[in-house]
Formats: C-alpha cells, sequence, structure tokens
C-alpha cells in the first residue's frame, strides 16, 4: 500500500514532466540546504537564480510557476528572504500586476475584432512581400498599445482558422464541423502538396508577426510587461516613454520591417512561400459565406470594440489613470454594450493571465532574494566603474544574452532595480540613470527573439494548438528568428552605443 501510494506521489509531482527533470528538481530542492550551511547565503542565492533561470529555460518541459515557486517556498523557509520582503516587492510593482489582470482581459473581448482585420488582410492582399508587411507592421502596432501575447494569440486564432477551414475542405468534410487536423490520411496528393505549401506559408506569417510583436512593443510603456516596470521605476507616463526609448526604438522597427520584407523577396531561412490559389479560393468562399451570415447584433459588437479601442489608445496616450485601471475600463464598456453578462465568459477573460501574474509574484521572490543577499551589486559596481559611455552598451549585452535563455521580464526587474540603487547612492547623474534604463529595457526586449524562451510571444506561439499543425519546432522558431535576431540586436547595440 505504501509504495502504491509512494508511487501515485511521484507520478502527481509535476504530472507529465520527464523523470529526469523531475529528480534535477528533487536534487535541486535537496541541494540548497547543504550549501546554505556550508558555502553561505550568497554561493545558495546565485545557484537558486541559476536553477529558476533553469525552470524558466525548460518552460516546455513544465510551466515554470510549480518549479519555481517550490525553489522559492523553500527560499523563504531557508530565510534567504522573507514574506515582508516578498510583500513590499508586490506593494512596489503593483501598477505591473493590475495590467496583466485587467488589460490582458480587456483586449481578450476585441479579440473579434482583431480576427477581423487580419482574416480581411490576409484574403485582400496578393502580394506576399506586402502581407508579411501588413502583418509584421500590424502587429507591431497593436502591440504598442495592446498585450503582446493577445495579439499572437489572435494571430494564432486566424491561422487556426484557416488551417482548419482548407484542412476540412481537402479532407472532404463540412469545414464547419469538428474534425482530425492532425491527420492527412484522406487528402489527396495534389491537396497534399497545397496542404504542406500552406503550412510553410502559415509560418512565415505567424513569425513575422511574432516578431511584429517584440518590433512594436518595445516601443511604449503598455508594450511589454517589463516596459511598465521599468517606467514606473523611473517615473515615466506613456509620451515619457516613448520619446526616451525612440532613439533605440523607431530605427530597429524601421530595420526590422525592411528585413521582413527582404527575407520574402529572397526567400531565405524558410520565408517566401505564396499561398497556394486552391487554398486562397476555399478560404475566400467561406470568408464570404460568414459575412452572409454575420447578424445584426455581432456586427453591432465589431462596432463597440473598434470604439472601445480608440478609447484605450487615447486614454493611454493622455495616462488619464493607471494602466491596469483602463484595462478595467475597456472591459466595462465591451461587456456592457456586446451582451455579455454571463459570469463564466467574464471568468475565461481573466484565464489567459492569471497563471503568468502567478509566475510574477514568484519572478518578485527571486528579486527579494537578491535583494537581501545584494547578489547582483558586485555586477553593477563592475558595470558602473566601466567609462560612462561604455556602460550603456554592456548593460544592452547583459540583458540581451540573459534574456535570450530566460525570461525578459524577470531580467528587467533585476538590473533596473539594482541600477536604481545605484542612482539612489548618488554614483549617477539622472540623466545618465534615464539612459541606462532605456537600455535594460531595449536590451531585455530585442535580443530575446533568438529563442522562443526569451520573449512570451514566441513561447505561446510555440507551445499552441497551431504550432505541431504547421511543424513548427523550436529549431525551426530559432533558425527563422535568426536574421531579425542579428538586425534588431546589432541595430539596438548601435543605437544604446553611440546615439542616447
Amino acid at each position: 500500500m505504501s509504495r502504491s501510494l509512494a508511487g501515485a506521489l511521484a507520478h502527481n509531482f509535476l504530472g507529465q514532466s520527464p523523470r529526469w527533470y523531475k529528480a534535477t528538481l528533487c536534487l535541486f530542492l535537496l541541494l540548497n540546504p547543504i550549501l546554505l550551511f556550508t558555502l553561505g547565503p550568497v554561493v545558495t542565492g546565485w545557484v537558486l537564480v541559476i536553477q529558476f533561470i533553469f525552470t524558466l529555460g525548460m518552460a516546455l518541459k513544465c510551466y515554470p510557476l510549480m518549479p519555481g515557486g517550490l525553489l522559492m517556498v523553500e527560499a523563504l523557509l531557508l530565510g534567504m528572504t522573507t514574506p515582508q520582503a516578498l510583500y513590499d516587492e508586490l506593494q512596489h510593482n503593483f501598477p505591473v500586476i493590475l495590467l496583466l489582470m485587467f488589460m490582458v482581459a480587456g483586449i481578450y473581448f476585441m479579440k473579434d475584432l482583431l480576427l477581423f482585420v487580419f482574416s480581411r488582410i490576409l484574403l485582400g492582399v496578393r502580394s506576399k512581400a506586402m502581407l508579411a508587411l501588413l502583418f509584421c507592421f500590424l502587429s507591431a502596432f497593436l502591440s504598442a498599445f495592446l498585450d503582446a501575447l493577445t495579439v499572437t494569440a489572435v494571430i494564432i486564432s486566424a491561422a487556426v482558422g484557416f488551417y482548419s477551414v482548407y484542412h476540412r475542405v481537402a479532407s472532404g468534410t463540412n469545414p464547419r464541423e469538428e474534425s482530425d487536423l492532425d491527420s492527412d490520411h484522406d487528402i489527396a496528393q495534389l491537396q497534399r502538396d497545397d496542404l504542406q505549401q500552406f503550412r510553410a506559408f502559415l509560418r512565415s506569417l505567424l513569425m513575422h508577426g511574432a516578431v511584429g510583436t517584440a518590433l512594436g512593443g518595445v516601443c511604449t510603456l503598455v508594450g511589454e510587461p517589463q516596459n511598465l516596470l521599468i517606467g514606473h521605476e523611473m517615473g515615466w507616463h506613456f509620451g515619457d516613454f516613448f520619446f526616451k526609448v525612440a532613439p533605440v526604438s523607431m530605427p530597429v522597427l524601421a530595420a526590422g520591417l525592411v528585413t521582413c520584407v527582404l527575407l520574402e523577396k529572397l526567400r531565405w531561412f524558410g520565408y517566401g512561400t505564396l499561398l497556394p490559389d486552391n487554398v486562397r479560393d476555399v478560404l475566400a468562399a467561406y470568408a464570404a459565406e460568414d459575412d452572409a451570415q454575420r447578424t445584426a447584433q455581432q456586427r453591432v459588437a465589431l462596432l463597440v470594440q473598434g470604439l472601445a479601442a480608440l478609447i484605450l489608445i487615447v486614454s493611454l496616450g493622455l495616462h488619464i489613470a493607471e494602466v491596469g485601471l483602463i484595462g478595467l475600463l475597456v472591459i466595462v464598456l465591451i461587456t456592457a454594450f456586446t451582451g455579455i453578462t454571463d459570469e463564466h465568459r467574464l471568468g475565461r477573460a481573466f484565464q489567459d493571465a492569471m497563471p503568468f501574474t502567478a509566475l510574477l509574484v514568484v519572478f518578485f521572490a527571486v528579486v527579494a532574494v537578491i535583494h537581501d543577499q545584494q547578489l547582483f551589486t558586485p555586477l553593477i559596481q563592475w558595470v558602473l566603474a566601466l567609462p560612462t559611455e561604455q556602460q550603456p552598451g554592456m548593460l544592452f549585452i547583459a540583458n540581451g544574452l540573459l534574456s535570450a535563455i530566460s525570461d525578459n521580464v524577470f531580467v528587467a526587474t533585476i538590473y533596473i532595480t539594482e541600477v536604481k540603487q545605484a542612482f539612489l547612492d548618488g554614483h549617477m547623474s539622472r540623466e545618465h540613470f534615464e539612459t541606462l534604463a532605456v537600455a535594460i529595457n531595449t536590451g531585455t526586449n530585442l535580443p530575446s527573439v533568438a529563442t522562443p524562451n526569451g520573449q512570451a510571444a514566441f513561447l505561446f506561439l510555440l507551445t499552441s494548438a497551431i504550432a505541431p499543425l504547421i511543424r513548427l519546432s523550436y529549431g525551426r522558431m530559432v533558425w527563422m528568428a535568426l536574421p531579425y535576431t542579428v538586425v534588431m540586436g546589432g541595430l539596438g547595440w548601435w543605437a544604446v552605443t553611440y546615439w542616447l
């Protein structure tokens, strides 16, 4: 009986994660107390940070909240930080939590409008280079005002919708009925060739869209969670943030859009595949049928969502309230005027944001450990000991490398907190502090497109339902992101070093 219970406990521990991953985490939990009592809290603190970064890097094996949370519970029990220190971190960063709670949920209710726009673009533009440019630019524009994860989710929803329609038609089934999208057995060879080409076409569009969220996300206060965190530390409002970051973000945006067009024209790195004519005909017929069946209530709902989007942009630009509260305003307006009164439908909007909100609390627990043990103080002192003109470039590189293998919110939280403390201690001027803040923001946003681990939107795409359908693997994603990584990372470093 005891053996069966032990086996059940081992099976339940971290669920479907591989055995080696479970064993590794158990080793971490056993090792940390030994290190604390033999080598001291500083060494143990660094080991704990590395362990936490490992859980972020292995996000595809297990969502980091559970393993990272266990590590942080152990840190609290070992006295490496205190519950009060964690609570103080949460209070200080409450605007970021508010953003995730309400803004992501607010944008959820705009999905129909965003899906409508992306669908019209895909079917209305024949030139693949122009289509890719529009997808990239529109994703960048939306991500500058909305949440990058939500924009990515909309693009994924559109791609899944288009893929399922053609797959069902090619399989001889009703395009409006559920079917097995994983199997190609019922598809004829000619249609199978079109399907393979369609997969490559969707892969390239989704990658352009995901990169677009990074290009736009770096530009504004609400583009990424770490932007709001940095802006909060600096006391920047929406307009302040935009103009401070613009010397880096605007050239990188222009270069990213040029790279998008060149990749399609040159057909490098898996880009350039065209939409097959047979697939276009099927999708166009389906869209026309949808338009004919759209009710008056659905058309009014699209109009309400459009007006809410306009109110959102104006409210953010004028900074009439904290960003999270503006998100709550969007929720109230859209639900009140589109007939959404059911508690369960409201709850679904919050479902996507809550796991990451909980994970963010764990991030702040790690930050509390770093503060209490002063882990990053020597590193920051080394950077500040460099000549002033070299410091922004070095911070950009340090943030970029760490963000590519970890989470950029985590990295930004650590660096901006340490740099602000150095400013408060009188080690730099306000002007130089702002320059370093821009370097931290752009360093966590731009080079992190190198891997799915670095960008939440990339990781979301890789773990979504569409990835296996269009054969988008981790390695292929890294390969397709490589030219963007070189351009965005290289130009970003140059701008931070020589333009700021």
